[in-house]
Parts: C-alpha cells; structure tokens; sequence
C-alpha cells in the first residue's frame, strides 16, 4: 500500500497548490468518521464545507445514486429525462418556490443568479442597459469565478486576477442602513449570506435578515440569499433564513444539495423573476443531469421528514454550550448556529492552523480560515457522544497548549 507520506508528496510534486490541506489521506469514510490508508480513524468535523450534511455514505444517497448509475447518466439538457421534472418539482415545494434552474457547484449557482438579477433588472425594473448594481457584502465569499471574486475583500481570493467585472457596491457585513445608503436607481439585487462562512462562521444582529427582505420589497429590487453553506439543514432549520421567517427573491443552493456524492447546485425563485430566462441564454451540460437529479431527489425527501433539522438544532445546543466553556482557555469567541460553529483561537496561544494540526493528533479533523479561527461542522447524523468527545479533544489541545 502505498503511504501518506508518499502519496502527499507526489500531490504536492503534481498538482497546483491551491489548497493547503492538513496532512491526512482519507481512504474510506461512513457516516461521520473517515480512515486514513493507515487505517487510522478521525472524526470529520468539517462535513466538506457542509457538502456532507447528511454525513458519508448515507444509505438512501448512495442505493439513489447506485439505481441511477445503472440506468443512465448523463443526456445534457438538449433533451428531457425521466428525474428531471421530480427533482425541480422537489426542490420548489422545499423552498415554496415556482422555478428550478440547476446547475453543478456553487460558484455556479451564485454566477446564475447574478445573470438573473441584470436580467431582470433590464427587463422588469427598466433599469438602463449595462448600468445595473447588485450590493454584496464585505467579507463574503461565493466562489473564486472571476466576477465573483471581482468583489471579495479577501486579498487571497482577490488580488492579482484583475481586470475585475464592474456593477458591485459592497457594504459593511450586518449594516441595513448601509445597504439603504448604497441603494440607487440602478440597484438590481442584494447579495447576502445568512452567515458569512468563510469569514468565520459570522453571524449578523438580530433582524438584518427582515430588515433586507423590507428594504428590498420597498425599493423594488432583488434580495438574493446564498444558503449554499448555511442551508439544508446545518443550521437547525432547512434554511438560515428560516430563523427570521424570511424568504428571498432567489435562493443559492448546493453542497449539500449533493448529498457528498455529485456537485449538485440550484437557483430556486418565482416565475416573475426566474421566468424571464430563455432558451440558448443559460445553460450547462452537466447541470440538471439524471444521476444529480436523482440524489437531489434522495436529499430533498430526507430534509422533508425534518429529522435532520431537528437533529442539527438539538446537537447546535450541546455544542455551543461545551465550547463556550472553552473562553479564556485559549478561546476568546464562540459564533455560529446549529452543528456549525467558528471558534476564535487566541492568537497568543497559537494559530487556527496548529489548533487543527493538534485535533488532527488527537483524531479530529477541523479547518482553520482566516488566521486563528478553527470551523467546526460535524455531519448531521454525528453522535451526541462523539460531538462531545471531539469538544473535550479541544479542550485538552488548547490546554496542552497553554501549559507547554
């Protein structure tokens, strides 16, 4: 067999260093535990940036994908097949919406409801060709495409990848009032994650949500929410938005939309803005395709029973309150919502990197972003028992730590 070391260094030696991964090679993985080619297990505690929602290998997911695979593939949408019309009936019962327009990552999707927004807005709104604005928010992330990345205050993300596609204003992240000032007649959509996540897991004051959603209706314009991360039931409820009872003009899904087998991403809205849309003007050959319909399908019926959101809400609570035990012992903030949680490292202390290099020891894998903060988000279907012990893991790294 050949090793960790060896297969590291020959991805380090033939691929782009884009990521910067821990070092660990995942061989087989169930539920919500993973084993490296050693044959060492690890508690997943990232869940693929909240792709594995429903944890490995999910029973249902894999037999959906399994009958699929052996019946057909891939047709591109140039004609219809038999998982198409379930999968977008589906999806807009789950997010009470008349229109699904798939397409395969989330970058995609985001970049399909930018489309969308300037379409409508020459369209509907009357705003002047090639004028339109869209409002997003600092700190965000959506994707590395080119235009999205055209507005990310993230210099990793941003820098050196110019000229940059024009029509974005960005606002301070949890500011209504900024949005308000930003606003002009031009003004197309606002471009908002629930919680930021790459920025660390942030969650915005109590109302923003509704305070976007009433400014939008009344100025006239778009409010688009990227529930990529944040949605299908990591947070406790089916989308972050859930919690303040507000339903965007367009939502952003993926990740989880694949269940962790297959990029699978959407844009849901109404027809008086997703329908104005036409043949030959946006389109992908793999989106929409019969094997990510039919896990889409095996997704969307598992978040219709509600036991996932229920789960994630319950298992939230245990988790939050074990980490915030965790202040002033080598953490100084705790955020997040559900099984999802950004946890702050005093930079005195160490870095988010050698936290999670110090859980990976310890048989626990995390990610850190933005220098010292560490993001935690379990697979759904993860134990009590194993939440916990994987919180007690921290806490005797970061104590270990403190007393080296």
């Amino acid at each position: 067999m050949t090793t960790s070391a060896e297969l590291i260094e020959m991805s380090e030696r033939r691929s782009a260093h884009n990521y910067h991964p821990l070092p660990v090679v995942i061989h087989e993985a169930h539920g919500a535990w993973v084993t490296d080619v050693e044959g060492k297990r690890y508690l997943d505690c990232l869940s693929g940036y909240s792709s594995l929602n429903f944890g490995h290998g999910h029973p249902k997911i894999i037999e959906a994908a399994r009958d699929q695979l052996d019946n057909l593939t891939l047709t591109s949408r140039a004609f219809y097949h038999d998982q198409f019309a379930q999968f977008c009936a589906g999806l807009g019962d789950l997010t009470g919406k008349d229109l699904i327009l798939p397409m395969n990552t989330g970058a995609e999707a985001v970049e399909t409801a930018i489309k969308v927004a300037r379409k409508w807005g020459y369209e509907v709104k009357g705003v002047e060709p090639d004028q339109a604005n869209i409002i997003v928010m600092e700190g965000n992330f959506h994707g590395r495409t080119t235009t999205i990345v055209s507005f990310s205050t993230d210099p990793e993300a941003h820098d050196n990848f110019g000229p940059y596609t024009p029509g974005f204003r960005l606002v301070p992240y949890g500011s209504t009032e900024a949005i308000r000032q930003a606003v002009d007649p031009n003004t197309v959509a606002v471009l908002v994650e629930p919680i930021q996540g790459e920025a660390g897991v942030l969650v915005p004051p109590d109302g923003y949500l509704s305070e976007i959603r009433e400014l939008c209706t009344a100025q006239g314009i778009l409010m688009i929410a990227d529930e990529v991360q944040s949605g299908l039931g990591r947070t406790g409820q089916t989308f972050a938005c859930d919690y303040e009872g507000v339903v965007p003009d367009i939502y952003v899904l993926g990740k989880a939309l694949g269940g962790g087998v297959v990029p699978v991403s959407a844009i849901a809205a109404n027809r008086d803005v997703l329908g104005i849309i036409q043949p030959g003007q946006h389109g992908s050959t793999f989106g929409g395709n019969p094997l990510a319909c039919a896990v889409g399908i095996a997704v969307i019926e598992l978040l219709n029973t509600g036991e996932f959101q229920a789960r994630a809400a319950k298992l939230g609570e245990v988790l939050h309150a074990r980490l915030r035990e965790l202040i002033g012992k080598g953490v100084v903030e705790v955020r997040g919502r559900g099984l999802w949680a950004g946890v702050d490292i005093d930079p005195e202390l160490a870095t988010g990197r050698e936290v999670s290099k110090a859980l990976m020891a310890r048989s626990v894998l995390a990610k850190d972003t933005h220098g010292s903060t560490i993001r935690l988000a379990p697979p759904i279907v993860v134990s009590e028992e194993d939440l916990v012990w994987a919180v007690n893991q921290l806490a005797d790294a970061l104590y270990e730590l403190n007393t080296a």
